[in-house]
């Protein structure tokens, strides 16, 4: 299958739920987080990766201090609505209705995920 320009990796993905769980955080505070053992290769390779989604326009690099900042710039919602967006198109001609189905079909929910999937139909179907 072949990326989207901005299709991000199990790698990106990593440290963009670093960032999520934080709001911000250096290239060290990453690294510890996701390597807790980490190497100066383990922070190379964060550092690159922060590179490429700064590239990519998914983080803000804030400079103005020696150890640079950075924050997401796309919520964890809109990447997850994206990506799903991607899936639909890819598999489904865009159809959405093949990759709820299976969704919910082929997984098991707990007594408060079946309540609020329950909600979120009556709300969205009134």
């Amino acid at each position: 299958m072949v990326r989207k320009p901005k299709d991000v990796t199990d790698a990106e993905l990593a440290v963009m739920q670093v960032l999520w769980m934080r709001e911000s955080a250096t290239i060290r505070e990453i690294t510890d987080r996701i390597y807790p053992a980490g190497t100066a290769s383990d922070y190379a390779t964060v550092k690159k990766l922060l590179a490429r989604l700064e590239e990519k326009t998914l983080v803000h690099r804030d400079a103005s201090d020696t150890a640079h900042v950075f924050t997401a710039t796309i919520t964890q919602d809109d990447l997850i609505t994206r990506r799903l967006r991607d899936v639909a198109e890819d598999f489904c001609d865009g159809s959405h209705t093949p990759l709820l189905m299976n969704l919910l079909k082929n997984t098991k929910y707990s007594t408060r995920e079946r309540e609020q999937l329950q909600n979120l139909f009556n709300e969205l179907f009134k």
